[in-house]
């Protein structure tokens, strides 16, 4: 592996209690656990390494799952660098204080709540096995175990949604510590529960873009400064691990379904729990990380895309592209300041289509 700073590494474990209605991610569902077969392969797979890692994310699934002698273990294994960000996604009703001090004491600098939503008929609509009471426990849980960074999902635009239970939800995590929140579109995707037998009271896209525009300015307003699409954070808390993804830097993933991008080749492993554990899969190369990815990636920060940067390693845009961005800063889809075009807002509700002008 290249030598390169930064780099992260992506744990996947694919684990989970129940599988929600609206998730497309690759997990098996029905688990209280964690094999210690799995965390076994995932332990050889990180004995490969040589490269120590600035940042280390659990995903999932649900890596609440694991215990916190597994984290350990798998973090040791990881062997990051001094100062690395080291986040754990988690769902409420999973964790217990004991399981949260014992993440803290493995290492874990950063946990993350899957809460989504304080309505506890949203997320039984949802499919989600926790409460509104049940994310304020754990949020005060997290604070006790002495985590600084405290993270929080907010689904929008979910049936039958309204601006108040955002409020509420946004109340919720703020009330409870979170210092970066992401808050995201629902989007039925192929091979879901909802995608099947979609729920009735759906906004439609108007309606939807609403939302988000409104999430946009509440959370500003409660003092988490948008830096991403979909992400938020108190000045100081974004999350670095996810800025790697963004910046187009090297990321090493591992377990079924994990994608990777090192020295600009990106990778996957196939979506096969038993074949990874027994170390019959293998990882396969997907392509480049082309000039394309480069601005896909960049035009979803709030820092926007260094034109400079972008000519640099090859991008070029045509005349009519060029008019096409002044346009959009006319009709205040995006800004253009100096070298750096920025989608507003407004235009990252639109971004799919502004992309498909722009590559």
């Amino acid at each position: 592996m290249s030598k390169k700073e930064p780099f992260g590494i992506y744990i996947h474990i694919p684990y989970c209690k129940a599988k929600c209605r609206y998730c497309d991610f690759y997990s098996a569902p029905g688990a209280r656990g964690v094999p210690q077969s799995y965390v076994d392969a995932l332990l050889r797979e990180l004995a490969r390494n040589t490269r120590r890692p600035d940042t280390v994310y659990f995903g999932g699934g649900t890596p609440g799952l694991l215990s916190p002698a597994q984290v350990d273990a798998l973090i040791q294994a990881a062997a990051p660098l001094p100062g690395a960000e080291i986040t754990l996604e988690a769902n409420p009703d999973i964790v217990t204080s004991e399981t949260l001090r014992g993440f803290r004491a493995a290492g874990v600098t950063r946990i993350s709540f899957g809460v989504q939503s304080s309505d506890d008929a949203q997320l039984r609509r949802l499919g989600r096995t926790h409460t509104a009471a049940g994310a304020a426990q754990a949020l005060a849980w997290a604070r006790e175990a002495g985590f600084d960074e405290i993270c929080g999902d907010i689904m929008l635009a979910l049936p039958e949604y309204t601006n108040a239970e955002f409020d509420r939800t946004l109340a919720l995590l703020r009330d409870g510590g979170c210092t970066h929140i992401s808050a995201y579109l629902l989007k039925v995707e192929p091979g879901t529960a909802f995608y099947r037998s979609p729920p009735a009271g759906l906004p439609d896209g108007d309606a939807a873009a609403d939302f988000y525009l409104y999430a946009v300015q509440q959370l500003e307003a409660a003092g988490y400064r948008q830096y991403e699409i979909s992400n938020f954070a108190r000045p100081g808390h974004e999350g670095r691990h996810n800025l790697l993804y963004w910046n187009c830097n090297d990321y090493w993933g591992i377990g079924p379904a994990a994608h990777s991008c090192v020295d600009n080749v990106r990778r996957f492993w196939p979506g096969d729990v038993q074949g990874f554990i027994d170390g019959t899969i293998h990882e396969e190369i997907e392509g480049d990380c082309t000039v394309e990815d480069y601005l896909l990636m960049q035009l979803r920060l709030v820092s926007g895309l260094d034109i400079a940067e972008y000519e640099r390693r090859g991008g070029r845009f045509t005349a009519a592209q060029r008019a096409f961005m002044r346009q959009c800063v006319s009709h205040e889809y995006a800004t253009l300041d100096g070298n750096v075009f920025r989608l507003t807002p407004a235009g990252m509700v639109v971004q799919n289509a502004i992309l498909a002008e722009l590559i």
